[in-house]
């Protein structure tokens, strides 16, 4: 097996592993659910005063809100990703052992990240966004290019969530324990965003630095582009934007790798 089949097959492991929780995957859809209900109830209210905050209508508003929940489990904005067993393996040095095998430590998890990303899309984003579909009138578009488009910008904003969290979770060889860190950045990443409230609503030049942060291609970007309001070239853009985040962030978490793993210490063993 080369090395592309290999770490397709740790995807599909990775996929499989969290296809195994039937019972928290159910929760989970009913939490989308009823939270996704109670956000859009709100967004009904703050429209009502405010029609056309962020530019949106009071459709593509709610479509906004149901996105969101979607993705939420996919980029793992509230925790459920790998990045807590890596700090732990981290801390009580089993990475040592990690890094032993023939494989990449940063492409081994974000291998296995990505199916777990697939799965929480499909198995956690699909059927909240269809029981909001059934409530409220969403502005979701008839044709196929911008879902194309949609797919894309959603598949760059796991990498960007991913090349987050693996920083975070590599500043446990310095720390030795990244807790505080991971709570600082699940805060800062429901934020900026965009999932507390789009970032377009945001007053003046805020606005603008928040939507070039990385955390906005988890949620802003991919929605601006399903809804319409980023095409053509402003679409472009948008996915240049995190393709641009995508390969920094990563890249910074090889050089990260690259300096922790020349001072390893076992801790605990």
């Amino acid at each position: 097996m080369g090395r592309g089949g290999f770490y397709a097959a740790v995807v599909v492991r990775g996929f499989r592993r969290y296809a195994t929780y039937r019972v928290a995957t159910a929760a989970g859809v009913f939490t989308n659910t009823v939270f996704g209900l109670i956000i859009s109830y709100s967004y009904v209210a703050l429209w009502d005063q405010r029609p056309h905050l962020g530019g949106y209508g009071e459709a593509q508003a709610l479509t906004y809100v149901w996105l969101g929940q979607g993705l939420l489990a996919a980029m793992a904005q509230m925790g459920g990703g790998f990045e807590s067993e890596l700090m732990g393996r981290i801390s009580t040095g089993d990475i040592a052992v990690d890094l032993y095998r023939p494989a990449d430590l940063q492409a081994w998890w974000l291998a296995a990240d990505l199916g777990r990303a697939a799965f929480q899309l499909l198995g956690r984003g699909v059927v909240p966004v269809a029981c909001g579909a059934l409530v409220f009138d969403l502005a979701l578009p008839h044709g196929p290019g911008r879902w194309l488009l949609f797919a894309v910008s959603v598949g760059l904003g796991v990498l960007v969530s991913f090349a987050i969290r693996y920083l975070v979770a590599l500043s446990t060889f310095w720390l030795l324990d990244g807790t505080g860190v991971g709570q600082a950045s699940w805060v800062l990443g429901l934020f900026f965003s965009g999932m507390m409230l789009p970032l377009n609503a945001f007053p003046g030049g805020f606005a603008d630095v928040a939507q070039a942060l990385p955390w906005s291609a988890m949620l802003q970007g991919p929605a601006d582009v399903l809804l319409g309001r980023r095409h053509g070239v402003g679409a472009l853009q948008v996915l240049a934007l995190q393709a641009g985040w995508a390969v920094v962030l990563l890249g910074a978490g090889r050089l990260l790798q690259a300096t922790a793993t020349r001072r390893v210490v076992v801790h605990g063993g």
